[in-house]
């Protein structure tokens, strides 16, 4: 992170200050899943190694290989997100989805689903 006198001076310089997400000029919604994608990869890891399962162990018990772990640690662009959240749950981690926002309105513009995980 950058501190705000650095941050300021290059602004004042013309320089942009921005992410990857930015630079690689992603939309918002493609950003909303990058993220997701990451925290659940991030949040794979951490309930892996609290229960003190190996990369093995855990491929394992979601039918695959350990490559395949690491790939799913690391949120390669050709894990899905239903083997991300496998991998999760057999970690000992636990999905919840909770529907926040719109209702039954037909004139809502935003619902926002928020997928909990909670490790053990």
């Amino acid at each position: 992170m950058m501190n705000s006198k650095k941050r300021k001076a290059l602004k004042h310089a013309g320089w942009k200050i921005g992410d990857a997400a930015d630079f690689l000029g992603m939309r918002s919604d493609d950003r909303q899943l990058l993220d997701a994608r990451v925290e659940i990869a991030m949040a794979v890891r951490r309930q892996r190694e609290s229960r003190d399962l190996s990369q093995q162990q855990l491929a394992k018990k979601i039918n695959t290989s350990q490559p395949r772990v690491v790939k799913i640690e690391q949120a390669a662009a050709d894990v899905s997100l239903d083997q991300l959240l496998r991998a999760f749950a057999a970690a000992g981690g636990r999905i919840a989805i909770k529907h926040a926002g719109g209702g039954l309105k037909k004139k809502a513009k935003t619902t926002i689903i928020e997928l909990q995980l909670a490790g053990s």
